[in-house]
C-alpha cells in the first residue's frame, strides 16, 4: 500500500499495528482484532486456522477492516476503513510474510527465543495476506464524517 498511497496514509498504517477485520460466513458476520504488517499493496496477519473468521475465508474471501484511534473526542476521529479480500499464504510466500511481519513484531522472527507458550502457538497459526480494493481515510479534523478514497494498486 505504501507504494501507492499519500505519505498520511501510509504514515498511519505504520503508526498503528491493530485492524478490526469484518468477514462473513455461514454462521453471519463477524468481527476480529488482529495485528498487521504493511507489505507492499497489502496487509499481512497471522491468526489461526480454527477461528471463526479464518474459517470464514473459506466460505468467502472478501472483507471489511478499520484501523482507528480510540477516543472520545470525534473532532480527533481518525482512520482507515478497507475493503478487499484475504489469500491463505503458504511456503515460500508464508515465510516471506513471517519476515515481513517481524520486521514489526520482533517476536515472530525466526531465530528469536520465544517463551514456549509463544512458540507453541505460532506453531499453530496461518498467514494471510489481505488485499485491499478501496481505501479511504477518515479525518473528522477535517469535518464530521470526512473521509478520502485513495487508489490501491
Amino acid at each position: 500500500m505504501a507504494a501507492s498511497l499519500l505519505p498520511v496514509v501510509a504514515a498511519y498504517l505504520a503508526a498503528h499495528n491493530v485492524m478490526t477485520l469484518a468477514t462473513q460466513g455461514p454462521d453471519g458476520p463477524w468481527a476480529a482484532a488482529v495485528f498487521y504488517a504493511v507489505d507492499g499493496d497489502s496487509l499481512i496477519f497471522l491468526s489461526s486456522p480454527a477461528t471463526r473468521h479464518a474459517r470464514n475465508f473459506g466460505h468467502d474471501r472478501r472483507c471489511a477492516a478499520t484501523i482507528q484511534d480510540d477516543t472520545a473526542d470525534w473532532k480527533a476521529v481518525k482512520g482507515i476503513q478497507l475493503e478487499g479480500s484475504v489469500e491463505l499464504l503458504e511456503a515460500d510466500a508464508a515465510r516471506e510474510a513471517r519476515a515481513r511481519y517481524a520486521e514489526k513484531f520482533p517476536l515472530v522472527a525466526p531465530l528469536v527465543a520465544v517463551p514456549p507458550s509463544i512458540a507453541e502457538a505460532l506453531a499453530r497459526i496461518s498467514w494471510y495476506r489481505l488485499i485491499p480494493t478501496r481505501m479511504y481515510f477518515v479525518d473528522n479534523s477535517r469535518g464530521f464524517g470526512h473521509r478520502d478514497e485513495y487508489s490501491v494498486s
